[in-house]
């Protein structure tokens, strides 16, 4: 088993940050140590490392680059005896406010959700790890019921499946998850022939996760407050509406928005983060129909849990307090997949993405 994992830590660049900050976690332990430098860049509020553990991806969540209406993706390149990151070059996003990069299985291009312009992109990544321009951009059309917050698109998230053949988009303005096929040396992003799966009206859908097995899908609402199962054919590109259940204590009546949804590398549980409530919510999956079940909610040590990150041992979960700038870590029940506090927490400015890598 590995000793240790690398941990990048995405910032918002205010209050003294520098950008994105390397940690090493102790798989033993649980225990967090700053490593030296930064990567530097504008508000690199999410964060992808490619499947070869060599290249970070970052977006900077701005409304403007290079003189356009238009955010950027940054790439890096990663020694992982170090942790160092060295910036390659940066590319726009196609659209304002990206909050959201991925990159495909291949590690051939990375996926961008644009949230305040209501955009997806796809960006080919050379053979040295940096970015070519966008070959593909979709502007997402439409609204939902609430007039103050899906008067318009807002692509929040945007993922490849476990088949690479298709790339699903999670947009909170149209409460729609999106499907395109994917194919990274086209990279057009056209509409699957079932070009988007509703959730219900108002509820905001936020993130999304795939089950290991590829069977099953998870999308955390942000309004909503709940978590949505679908079974997915993977063969059909097509998710169906298994299950809702909430993220929040049946008797809560404050105001909270959930933001993160993961699963442990054996897929035997969920988690979700509520923003306000300040927990994580912790579910049991049915291997067999996907279906989940509440096991706990636990505060989270910190205030507003933008995101958080399950090592790919599956021993310890990071929570990112953005409003506490402080990070704490949890250890994971195997067994049960609850929670329990190890003591172990961090300070840094506005923490709000968290990303491992092992070593």
């Amino acid at each position: 088993m590995p000793r240790d994992a690398l941990v990048f830590v995405g910032t918002y660049t205010r209050g003294g940050s520098e950008g994105i900050y390397p940690y090493c976690l102790d798989l033993a332990t649980g225990a967090l140590e700053r490593l030296a430098g930064a990567g530097k860049v504008e508000n690199p509020s999410f964060l992808a490392v490619a499947p070869n553990g060599r290249f970070l991806y970052a977006v900077s969540e701005t409304e403007s680059f290079a003189g356009g209406q238009s955010g950027a993706v940054s790439a890096f390149s990663l020694d992982p005896a170090t942790g160092g990151l060295s910036l390659l070059n940066q590319q726009p996003s196609e659209g304002r406010g990206p909050c959201f990069v991925s990159v495909d299985g291949t590690g051939s291009c990375a996926l961008v959700a644009n949230y305040s312009g209501g955009s997806v992109a796809q960006l080919p990544i050379r053979s040295d790890g940096s970015l070519g321009p966008a070959t593909g951009k979709v502007q997402h059309q439409g609204s939902s019921v609430d007039p103050k917050r899906q008067q318009g698109p807002y692509a929040h998230s945007i993922y490849p499946d476990p088949t690479n053949r298709f790339a699903f988009a999670v947009d909170l303005g149209l409460d729609q998850i999106l499907c395109y096929r994917l194919d990274p040396k086209d990279g057009r992003l056209p509409p699957h022939d079932v070009p988007w799966t509703p959730v219900a009206p108002g509820a905001g859908p936020r993130h999304f996760a795939f089950h290991p097995n590829g069977r099953f899908g998870y999308a955390i609402t942000e309004m909503g407050n709940t978590v949505v199962v679908f079974a997915y054919d993977a063969a059909r590109g097509t998710l169906s509406e298994v299950q809702t259940v909430s993220t929040l204590p049946p008797d809560f009546t404050g105001t909270s928005y959930c933001a993160e949804v993961q699963l442990t590398p054996d897929g035997r549980f969920l988690y979700g983060s509520n923003r306000y409530h300040d927990s994580i919510a912790v579910f049991a999956v049915d291997g067999g129909t996907g279906r989940l079940s509440l096991v706990e909610i636990v505060p989270c040590e910190g205030k507003n849990p933008r995101h958080f990150g399950i090592d790919p041992t599956g021993s310890f979960l990071l929570a990112a307090g953005m409003e506490s700038d402080s990070i704490a870590v949890f250890r994971i029940d195997r067994e049960s997949g609850r929670l329990s506090t190890t003591g172990h927490r961090i300070e840094l400015p506005s923490p709000v993405c968290v990303r491992f890598l092992l070593r």
